[in-house]
């Protein structure tokens, strides 16, 4: 690793301890760590995000964590902005910074910018919401998949506003929306390293299990009870809390409910694996 202005990333599906890795290299390091988890930022979400305790952050400083309100707007191009007006500041004090999280197209708008996409042509739009609405999520999936497999693979299927976006811009550009994210690469003035951490498949789901049930035993249940009445917010479309809706609102059991946390948190441990395959080095737990 180089010491010179160097952005050091270190990334990783959910649940294999990341926080707890880049903490004890923070240190070692003498460095901040900036978070790219763009749920870990709402501080209402400490719980189901499992965000650095408070014990964590005492350790080393941490940026982006618990900054925001799930009521505040925010997106991946202000975060892109902040981190690259703050990494002027810590460079002058680190020539290593650490940042991590497992939010991949947050990584990717710092590593590389934001790509600057159509705006959407209102029939189009207006046809890929109408299909939502009265087709539901699995309508949304099934016509993404066609269009765009590779980033049906990497989007969260929960995420329906990404998938409306990446079905508009297929459809407009008449071509797979990931092939339009591939816009040449904004240049940085500084160095990038990027590794993904990872354990044996068998370890790693039995790692996100055991974290589930942690969650539910510090409070999950009572932490998504509070945020019932704000559920129609983006940030808390979110594995962990929708699941919990669905209980709260009768539709399933609180075992079933758990269980699916479960089930839908290695599916996007999965979807995480394949997109940091593609451009970082692994580093085996």
């Amino acid at each position: 690793m180089t010491s010179d202005r160097t952005l050091l990333i270190v990334t990783g599906p959910t649940a294999v301890g990341k926080t707890a890795y880049t903490i004890e290299l923070a240190e070692r390091l003498g460095t901040p760590i900036l978070s790219a988890d763009s749920r870990q930022m709402f501080r209402e979400m400490r719980i189901g995000t499992a965000a650095p305790t408070a014990e964590e952050l005492a350790r080393v400083k941490h940026y982006f964590v618990g900054n925001l309100s799930i009521h505040d707007y925010y997106n991946v191009s202000m975060f892109e902005q902040q981190v690259l007006e703050l990494l002027e500041t810590l460079f002058l004090k680190h020539p290593v910074v650490i940042m991590t999280g497992g939010s991949p197209q947050y990584i990717d708008a710092v590593c590389n910018g934001i790509d600057e996409l159509p705006d959407p042509d209102p029939d189009i739009r207006q046809y890929v919401n109408q299909l939502y609405q009265t087709n539901g999520l699995e309508a949304l999936c099934a016509q993404l998949a066609t269009l765009d497999p590779d980033y049906y693979a990497q989007v969260n299927h929960h995420d329906h506003k990404r998938m409306i976006r990446a079905v508009e811009v297929s459809l407009q550009m008449k071509k797979p929306y990931s092939q339009c994210l591939h816009q040449p690469k904004k240049q940085r003035n500084f160095k990038i390293e990027k590794y993904y951490l990872n354990r044996p498949r068998e370890v790693l789901f039995d790692r996100i299990g055991k974290r589930v049930d942690q969650m539910m035993e510090q409070g999950l249940l009572d932490e998504v009870r509070g945020l019932l009445p704000y559920r129609h917010l983006n940030a808390l479309n979110t594995v962990g809390y929708k699941e919990l809706f669905d209980y709260l609102d009768g539709k399933c059991s609180l075992e079933q409910a758990v269980t699916d946390i479960k089930t839908h948190t290695r599916r996007y441990a999965k979807r995480q694996l394949t997109w940091f395959k593609r451009d970082y080095t692994e580093k085996l737990l």
